[in-house]
C-alpha cells in the first residue's frame, strides 16, 4: 500500500515549522483526506459495485470506527505524535455531524491531525504502519 502513496509525495515545501504552525483542524482536513484514500484502497479487494464499495468504506471513515482506530493505535504513538493528536482531539469544531458523538468525533480529529501531520512530513511508511494497526476495526 505505500507505493500507492508515493504519486502523493506534493507535500514538498513544507517544512517543519510550517506544518507545526498549522492549525489542527487544518492538519485534519489534510489526514482525512489521506485516511479516506487508505480506506478506499483497503476496501477495493476484488471488483465489486462502487456503491457496495462506498458502503464498505463508510464503515471505517464514520467518527466511532476512526475513535476505536485511534485507541488502538494510543500506547504506540511517539511522544511527538501524541502531542499532534492531542492537539487535534483539543480543537474546536465548529460543527458536528448529527450522527456522531462528540467524544468520538473529537477523537477522530485527533487521528485525522496525525495522518495531516504525518503526510505533510512525508511520512507515508508511518503512516501504513498505523493504518495497518486499524485495518479491521469497523
Amino acid at each position: 500500500m505505500e507505493e500507492n502513496l508515493k504519486f502523493l509525495e506534493i507535500s514538498r515545501g513544507y517544512d517543519d515549522k510550517s506544518i507545526r504552525e498549522l492549525s489542527p483542524l487544518s492538519l485534519a482536513f489534510v489526514g482525512d483526506a489521506v485516511y479516506e484514500l487508505l480506506v478506499r484502497l483497503y476496501v477495493l479487494k476484488g471488483n465489486k459495485n462502487v456503491n457496495t464499495l462506498h458502503r464498505k468504506a463508510i464503515q471505517y471513515v464514520k467518527a466511532q470506527a476512526q475513535a476505536r482506530g485511534s485507541e488502538l493505535i494510543m500506547d504506540r504513538l511517539t511522544e511527538e505524535e501524541l502531542s499532534v493528536f492531542k492537539r487535534g482531539r483539543n480543537a474546536n469544531p465548529h460543527t458536528v455531524p448529527k450522527n456522531a458523538k462528540i467524544v468520538d468525533y473529537r477523537m477522530a480529529t485527533g487521528l485525522e491531525a496525525l495522518f495531516g501531520y504525518l503526510y505533510l512530513r512525508n511520512e507515508g511508511s508511518r503512516i501504513i504502519e498505523l493504518f495497518k494497526m486499524m485495518e479491521d476495526l469497523k
